[in-house]
């Protein structure tokens, strides 16, 4: 079994579960969008996606991510890309409108659907881990980085690089 080990502050934090990784199928869940309106996993494949996970959208590391991700969403348009945080859909909108975020779609799972489902959900914090999981148009994880230390960045660069092996970029 493949155990993955997450911090906060240097403190051990738990997983709900063992997170799917490479080689597996994304697993079903529900998120909501900006209007409320439920996006399911299936709507969200066929083509290679980015899920870049963020604990809190209101926090400096998690705005960063989503940021980083936003810029780069126009040079891959072959790609979708998704923040998903459990912030409330209001707290979400607010954060876009606040940080110009339009190229990428931050979707709600202030349900915990995706967190249950991918094992990414921390109940002892009440967030979600902070990761970037890319599939292929099938729903096939290709790339999967659970960033070890909460408060750190992911590796962007590799995560870019799985991307490119799925899609053609667009250099703007």
């Amino acid at each position: 079994m493949f155990i993955v080990k997450v911090t906060f502050n240097g403190d051990p934090v738990e997983l709900e579960g063992t997170p799917p990784q490479v080689g597996d199928q994304l697993p079903k869940f529900k998120l909501f969008n900006a209007d409320n309106e439920k996006v399911k996993m299936a709507q969200l494949i066929g083509k290679p996606l980015v899920l870049s996970i963020v604990p809190d959208l209101n926090t400096p590391v998690c705005s960063l991510q989503t940021k980083k991700f936003n810029q780069q969403a126009d040079h891959y348009p072959d790609a979708t890309f998704v923040t998903i945080s459990n912030n409330t859909i209001q707290e979400q909108k607010n954060w876009c409108a606040a940080e110009g975020v339009q190229n990428l779609q931050v979707l709600s799972d202030e349900e915990l659907s995706f967190g249950y489902a991918t094992d990414l959900y921390l109940p002892t914090l009440g967030n979600l881990a902070r990761a970037i999981i890319i599939t292929d148009a099938e729903g096939v994880i290709t790339y999967e980085e659970i960033v070890s230390e909460i408060k750190n960045e992911p590796d962007y660069l590799a995560a870019l690089d799985a991307l490119e092996k799925l899609t053609s970029r667009v250099d703007a």
